[in-house]
């Protein structure tokens, strides 16, 4: 508010001249404090945005966290199971169509790396049934760590499975994105000659020499002998070529990189080489969060015509001219529900020769906790249900992810027109 003040100038003519001049002032006490509480509850309103704002991003993250998690999982296991069963165009002979003799390779529970032997035994002490067992085998699972693998699967989590993945790499040794030929490791050659077969070399495991030799060396069917099936080494021919042996073995451990700090893990471990031993390596973390892993098998236990497979005796076909209808062996197919192996009741030789797919359950979770989250729900992995989860355990955010994966090397050789 302003009012005119007036000054006395100096006197004009002998009159005094009054000059107006305004005064101010500033805002009272009581205006100051109103604008004070609305600056007040402006910030209260903007801080309290700013909040939810930040703790909404927050589970945003964890949650696309945990879907990333849970599908690299999948997706790791899926591209590595796709796989099982490649053994660089060598076929078992029981799972051999065109084979019109008993196959003397049927895989037994003796000495099959089943839940009772040595599965992580080293290289040195492989013999021919076992190597055999290998090659028939290329997936198995357990609920349990496996007997001889107390160093290689260690810290498992309770009520998850331990599943294992055979075959030999898809790249050949040098190749553009594959490891180069290194002494000491472990590679496959199958024979593709048939003086060699004849023989009783139909293929080797071998880790001494180089890439085209691979020891005494086996060959395409270009091979050129000199009598009788054995008289070897074959005189010449190429070469079959040899690829590295796979076999990984995926379980959940109980902590991520430090014991006891309660982030589930999806671990791996790899055969390999290491201070001149081929073996089964300490596991290495793959991927955080995951909690639950349950493994179920598809067996193809019922041929073309409704009959029980039997690979212990010749193929046979119900036109031995056509070869449409085999009686006796599979037809690729997964047979009636999808069966879990575990220590209770574990796989027989015969069911595991058999799988053609395989089914995967994943439960992902966030790997922090959200105070205000309950989780009280049940999750099913396949025959298997986890939870509900109670006091710390609730606070965590879970999905589970689920898929079931053929295996294409095993069910397409069974299919039959």
């Amino acid at each position: 508010m302003m009012t005119p003040n007036r000054i006395l100038g100096p006197s004009k003519g002998g009159a005094r001249i009054t000059v107006a001049r305004p005064s101010q002032s500033g805002f009272t006490l009581i205006e100051l404090m109103v604008a004070v509480v609305l600056g007040l509850l402006i910030m209260a309103a903007l801080s309290t945005i700013f909040v939810n704002i930040s703790r909404t991003n927050n589970e945003m993250a964890k949650t696309n966290a945990q879907i990333e998690n849970g599908r690299f999982a999948m997706q790791i296991l899926q591209d590595d199971i796709v796989h099982a069963g490649y053994w660089g165009g060598y076929v078992p002979q029981f799972d051999d169509m065109t084979a019109t003799v008993a196959p003397t390779d049927a895989p037994t529970d003796t000495p099959l790396p089943t839940p009772v032997s040595d599965l992580c035994r080293a290289f040195a002490s492989w013999n021919a049934a076992y190597q055999s067992n290998l090659i028939a085998i290329p997936v198995q699972s357990y609920d349990d760590t496996p007997a001889g693998c107390a160093a290689v699967v260690t810290n498992k989590k309770a009520n998850t499975d331990v599943l294992v993945v055979r075959h030999v790499e898809t790249c050949l040794p040098g190749a553009a994105n594959c490891e180069a030929d290194t002494a000491g490791k472990l590679y496959f050659q199958p024979s593709f000659c048939e003086l060699e077969i004849a023989g009783g070399q139909r293929y080797k495991f071998d880790n001494t020499t180089g890439f085209t030799t691979l020891g005494t060396g086996l060959h395409q069917r270009n091979c050129v002998g000199s009598g009788s099936p054995q008289a070897l080494p074959i005189a010449s021919g190429a070469f079959a070529a040899k690829r590295k042996f796979i076999s990984n073995i995926y379980y959940v451990r109980d902590y991520a990189l430090t014991v006891g700090d309660g982030i589930p893990t999806l671990m791996l471990s790899q055969f390999d080489a290491a201070g001149g031993v081929l073996s089964h390596q300490p596991a290495v973390p793959l991927i955080e969060g995951i909690e639950g892993f349950m493994v179920e098998f598809g067996i193809d236990s019922i041929g073309d015509a409704g009959t029980v497979v039997d690979y212990t005796q010749a193929a046979t076909w119900a036109d031995p001219l056509n070869r449409v209808t085999l009686l006796n062996r599979g037809d690729g197919a997964p047979d009636g529900a999808f069966v879990r192996c575990t220590t209770a009741v574990p796989c027989t030789a015969t069911q595991l020769a058999n799988v053609v797919a395989v089914k995967l359950y994943v439960l992902a979770r966030n790997k922090e906790s959200t105070s205000s989250h309950a989780d009280v729900k049940t999750y099913a992995l396949g025959a298997t249900t986890l939870g509900p989860f109670t006091g710390d355990q609730a606070k965590y955010k879970r999905h589970v992810f689920s898929t079931t994966v053929r295996l294409t090397n095993i069910s397409g050789r069974r299919e039959t027109p």
